[in-house]
């Protein structure tokens, strides 16, 4: 059976790809030894919880 990705799904996959950008970009900007002082730990950890938010709504749509 072919099923449709829902709008949704699409968007959540692009929203986890910028929220990926985000670390990336902060883990360049703190090469060689990436040590985080304690607001890009506050802001790392908002976003990894929003990039689990986005896969949680990928995982929902694709799989039901």
């Amino acid at each position: 059976m072919v099923m449709g990705v829902s709008r949704r799904a699409v968007e959540a996959v692009f929203q986890s790809l910028f929220i990926l950008t985000d670390l990336r970009v902060l883990l360049r900007s703190t090469a060689p030894d990436h040590r985080l002082d304690e607001a890009q730990r506050a802001g790392v950890r908002d976003r990894i919880a929003a990039l689990r938010r986005e896969v949680d709504a990928i995982e929902q749509e694709l799989l039901r």
